[in-house]
């Protein structure tokens, strides 16, 4: 399931979906907003450019949009069936959450997106 050559062995280790050997971000996880979505260009392996055309990584968005609202559901039921809260303090519990999973989400969302259109190629791993 995690091995090389399948998608989620990419997506979980932040790979080149071409190779999974050379890495697609080129910081680790951070809050700091100028570093969280920052891509190589070029594979250091394979060289894919992780830029396929202008503008490709909106499709992300509706990735991202799926994560926010699945997220969003969990902890609302969450938040009311074991914490037993109100409406307004499940609204900031929620926002709260998603706040702390930006990261996380806009990485997942575009190491998703990419994996979506180039799969693994065995000659240049």
């Amino acid at each position: 399931m995690f091995k090389k050559g399948s998608k989620l062995y990419s997506i979980v280790n932040n790979k080149c979906p071409q190779c999974q050997q050379g890495n697609f971000f080129k910081y680790p996880i951070t809050y700091l907003p100028n570093k969280i979505i920052k891509l190589h260009e070029n594979c250091s392996n394979c060289n894919l450019n992780y830029v396929i055309e202008p503008s490709f990584y909106y499709g992300a968005m509706y990735v991202g949009y799926g994560f926010t609202v699945a997220i969003s559901v969990i902890t609302f039921i969450l938040a009311t069936l074991i914490f037993d809260v109100t409406l307004l303090q499940s609204f900031a519990i929620i926002f709260s959450v998603l706040v702390l999973f930006i990261p996380i989400n806009l990485r997942l969302s575009r190491i998703i997106w990419i994996n979506m259109f180039i799969s693994f190629d065995k000659e240049n791993s």
